[in-house]
């Protein structure tokens, strides 16, 4: 069974890794950044070897992003926001083909419990999906 495990974040998550501060999102030291490194790559290397991961990567800043629509005639229309700073947005994932949905949860748990920095007041939830796999026709589902 696969599954997508996604962390989310906001802009001022990555602003506090780069040193600004804000309410509820203190300013990362080295200790606290290398912490999450090790953590994240003790999870990476433990789906590696059990032969778990299919993918995972972390995602640069919203800041970074673009929102893509089309125009008429099909060219691409591209603006760089708006995003809150309050916004929710994916900050990274890891893809996993799992024996059961427990396994998954378990694996998000154990991403959730990634360390931060002291005085922190908001860590949201994991979100675990499954991946539709294809039916009969080759179509998700």
């Amino acid at each position: 069974m696969k599954f997508i495990i996604m962390l989310t974040g906001k802009q001022s998550d990555y602003d506090a890794m780069n040193g600004k501060a804000t309410e509820g999102s203190p300013v990362w030291t080295e200790s606290d950044l290398k912490a999450m490194f090790e953590h994240m790559g003790a999870l990476n290397d433990d789906l590696t070897a059990r032969g778990e991961l299919v993918d995972g990567q972390g995602l640069a800043e919203p800041k970074q992003a673009r929102l893509v629509t089309a125009a008429v005639d099909g060219t691409p229309v591209v603006s760089d926001g708006p995003y809150g700073e309050a916004k929710e947005v994916l900050a990274g994932y890891w893809l996993v083909d799992v024996k059961s949905p427990e396994r998954a949860y378990e694996i998000a748990a154990r991403a959730y419990r990634c360390p931060v920095p002291e005085g922190t007041t908001d860590n949201p939830p994991v979100i675990v999906r499954p991946v539709g796999e294809p039916d009969e026709a080759g179509c998700e589902v």
